[in-house]
């Protein structure tokens, strides 16, 4: 099984649209193992957002994340990086297909709603920077055995 971050953006959070982002990981048979409402500080997105260091939009990036909270979660499922990333859409989400959260709530690249690991070497280490290892929880669903064979 593999894990992979997710963070409904600060504008995910305003917009009310949590719930909405939450159930479409959930509905593609994604398990939550770790959840958190949660305000990003300025050296946590520094860290997040360290391989845009020196990039023009880097310190508006990191004014962004640290705004107003965010909800910062842990999914779990085969191939979960891969799946979620189709989920939320092209970064651009004009270029973003209709269906994906991107695609179907965002408008520009600097307010799109989601962070989605990239890989799995990011996967692993941008979940140790946003949740202790007591903050995820391994458990059984009832349902596994009609979404995974």
């Amino acid at each position: 099984m593999e894990r992979t971050l997710l963070l409904a953006k600060p504008d995910a959070v305003q917009r009310g649209l949590v719930g909405e982002i939450i159930g479409r990981f959930e509905r593609r048979g994604l398990q939550i193992v770790g959840l958190k409402l949660m305000a990003v500080s300025s050296a946590l997105a520094k860290e997040h957002y360290r391989e845009h260091v020196g990039k023009s939009f880097f310190k508006p990036l990191v004014q962004y994340i640290t705004s107003t909270p965010v909800v910062a979660m842990v999914v779990e499922g085969p191939n979960a990086i891969e799946m979620c990333r189709s989920t939320i859409g092209a970064t651009n989400p004009v270029a973003a297909t209709p269906g994906s959260i991107r695609g179907d709530f965002a408008i520009q690249v600097g307010r799109n709603l989601v962070h989605g690991s990239d890989s799995v070497k990011s996967a692993k280490r941008e979940v140790k920077l946003f949740f202790k290892a007591s903050e995820l929880v391994a458990y059984k669903r009832a349902t596994q055995r009609w979404i995974t064979e």
